[in-house]
């Protein structure tokens, strides 16, 4: 899987790179197939904002955390993208039974 981590307007220090790769294990665990993952880290003002876009099979994942603090934007935006994941997950695997299912039923 392609890892990118950048900032716009702030230095990615090891420590925040540190961080962001721990958390990616989460998104590992569910899914081994991933494509890419890109975080862009960012300074709004007082707001410390992280964006990631995650690329699996079939589909483009996106979503973005603004907090006080920047560990703690990375992790709500990890724990979006785990439950944005899971989702898709679910939707493929009901997908994949209903076809099952139907070819039972009429084959």
């Amino acid at each position: 899987m392609q890892f990118q981590l950048s900032g716009q307007q702030i230095e990615v220090t090891p420590a925040l790179r540190e961080h962001a790769t721990t958390k990616l294990d989460r998104l590992t665990r569910l899914d081994e197939k991933l494509i890419s993952l890109a975080i862009v880290l960012s300074v709004d003002k007082l707001q410390q904002r992280a964006e990631g876009t995650l690329g699996v099979t079939g589909a483009t994942l996106h979503a973005e955390a603004a907090e006080a603090d920047m560990y703690v934007s990375i992790d709500v935006l990890f724990d979006k993208l785990v439950n944005q994941l899971r989702k898709h997950r679910e939707k493929i695997c009901d997908k994949h039974q209903r076809e099952t299912r139907e070819e039972r039923q009429y084959g």
